[in-house]
Formats: structure tokens, C-alpha cells, sequence
């Protein structure tokens, strides 16, 4: 006798292998760790520390 499948059930796990290898195709084409996001984001928050630093305010006139 044959085995049984159900249809509906094989569908389903293709359209997730599907998605599956598009959601890791954007991951490599446009995805960054978590960690590499708050290293960059830490860095420009130094530079714009930094900058603030070293302006300089003009003296008021006595």
C-alpha cells in the first residue's frame, strides 16, 4: 500500500524552506549583527562627544 501524505502539510514546509532561503539571502545582502549595530552607534556617539568637546564658545563682550 502507498504511504499517505498530506498535501497540505508538504506545501506549508515549502513555502518555509522558501522563505527560509530568502530571509537568509537579505540577511547576507543587507544585515549586520546586533553587536556591529552598537559598536558603529557607540563610535558616532564618541565622534559627536568629542566634536562638542573641543568647540570653542565665543566670550561675551564687557
Amino acid at each position: 500500500m502507498a504511504e499517505l501524505i498530506n498535501l497540505r502539510s508538504v506545501r506549508k514546509a515549502k513555502d518555509k524552506a522558501t522563505a527560509r532561503a530568502q530571509a537568509d539571502a537579505n540577511a547576507v545582502k543587507f544585515g549586520r549583527r546586533k553587536a556591529e549595530k552598537a559598536l558603529e552607534a557607540a563610535r558616532l556617539d564618541k565622534e559627536k562627544r568629542d566634536l562638542e568637546g573641543h568647540k570653542i564658545t565665543p566670550k561675551d563682550p564687557e
